[in-house]
């Protein structure tokens, strides 16, 4: 009896399986909810049906899967020696997304976001990158279907990462440093704040400014949005076949979501029971300490209203080394799922969670990216937690990229010189003012 392929034909939409649907985006001006004929400037329609289907289950386009297979299935693997190291009872899991050309899970939804595109005659996709792991991914997936690629960088990680705009240029693409004297948006951050670190809230309103001007060009959102959730269910579809037993705990570090949110969806579908844990920085923190409200995905409002957990479109983040996890809103999806109870979260420094790093590379060998030090970080505590107790947890855990474009992070770590960002709750509150009435 031929065995079950391992990577997916499927992506699964957990909203059919929810017990409220989320709130829809709206219209800025007219507060209605937004239809397709407003989003299709940005998007193809394939997408925008994605965004909003009833289905449980979509089918993945046989190019995607030949794409996919370049590195899918990614590996499962037990953290034996990190146990080891923690002496806990606990056992732990991690999914590794690292194996993919672009060193990230963020190919998972960047593939199927070209191919799409593609498939309607577009012949240019604009987007933004934090830490730049977007960004060489959207770049990867276009060089795959032909079609010309330009990003937006947010300048902190634009200046930390400078091999992460590399692998994004020997891709085909071209990259700017955000806020960038390119568009309307770029200049008006720099007339006022001539030496701005950015944030992804700039690089999102510069890079849909440019697609929203062009009738051959379209945008694309490494997360977030629906569709991109559901393109990465690949990740928890594949772990729920690897796996030899149930997790009592799924970790996942989260900025926009994705990451956490391929990896959850489907053990949440298999296996309510589990505990679900999100993790984000101290220095960004939407779900522990951000508003439920309808807000810009952008800083210059050229968005929808999304209902989320934010800290206000105007909110920038400390230039924390975690590029990924520095955006000032969360999913919508993931914000309702977080109001209906159906999972924790919880902060992390950023000493802790590089401290978290450096242990695991010393133990499983694996330097990982500054996002899921975060995910480790907890993935630790409660395996020493265990420790304590003596619960034998089985804990399942998201290692969503390498960090091999990160050692300079890690050498100011090493030096004693990397800075903790306490967030006062003065910034955020003049953050949440500016929120749309």
């Amino acid at each position: 009896m031929p065995h079950e392929p391992i990577v997916p034909s499927r992506w699964y939409n957990i909203i059919p399986d929810l017990p409220a649907p989320p709130p829809p985006p709206l219209h800025p001006g007219t507060r209605q909810p937004v239809g397709p004929d407003d989003l299709a400037p940005l998007f193809p329609m394939e997408l925008i049906g994605q965004e909003v289907s009833g289905e449980r289950f979509l089918a993945i386009p046989q190019d995607v899967l030949d794409v996919y297979r370049l590195w899918r299935p990614t590996p499962l693997i037990r953290a034996h020696r990190l146990e080891k190291s923690l002496g806990t009872p606990a056992r732990i899991y991690y999914k590794y997304e690292g194996v993919s050309p672009a060193g990230s899970h963020k190919p998972n939804t960047a593939v199927p976001q070209a191919y799409y595109n593609k498939l309607e005659g577009v012949r240019r996709l604009t987007t933004e990158t934090g830490a730049g792991q977007w960004g060489s991914a959207l770049a990867f997936a276009c060089a795959q279907f032909g079609l010309e690629c330009e990003i937006w960088m947010v300048r902190a990680s634009y200046d930390q990462k400078p091999y992460r705009r590399s692998l994004m240029q020997v891709y085909g693409a071209a990259v700017h440093a955000s806020p960038s004297p390119v568009t309307g948006a770029g200049r008006k951050i720099l007339a006022g704040h001539p030496d701005s670190t950015g944030s992804l809230g700039i690089a999102i309103s510069e890079a849909v400014e440019v697609a929203g001007s062009a009738a051959d060009t379209r945008y694309a959102l490494g997360s977030v949005l629906n569709h991109v959730l559901l393109h990465q269910t690949v990740i928890g579809e594949e772990a729920l076949k690897q796996l030899p037993e149930m997790p009592d705990l799924v970790i996942g570090c989260t900025g926009g979501g994705s990451n956490f949110a391929g990896l959850a969806f489907p053990f949440m579908r298999e296996r309510p029971e589990t505990v679900f844990r999100a993790v984000e920085p101290e220095a960004c923190p939407s779900f522990t300490r951000g508003r439920y409200a309808y807000d810009f995905g952008d800083t210059a409002g050229f968005t929808p209203l999304l209902k989320m957990h934010t800290l206000g479109h105007d909110f920038v983040p400390d230039p924390i080394h975690a590029g990924g996890l520095r955006y000032h809103g969360m999913s919508p999806l993931l914000s309702h799922m977080y109001e209906l109870g159906m999972f924790e979260a919880v902060t992390k420094s950023q000493s802790e969670c590089f401290e978290a790093g450096v242990r695991f590379a010393r133990t499983e060998g694996i330097v990982p990216a500054p996002e899921p030090t975060h995910a480790l970080a907890e993935t630790i505590a409660e395996a020493l937690r265990c420790k304590e107790s003596g619960e034998e947890k089985v804990i399942l855990t998201a290692l969503c990229g390498h960090g091999h474009f990160d050692l300079g992070a890690y050498d100011r770590y090493l030096a004693g010189e990397l800075e903790d960002y306490a967030l006062p709750q003065e910034r955020v509150d003049a953050a949440l003012a500016g929120l749309p009435g």
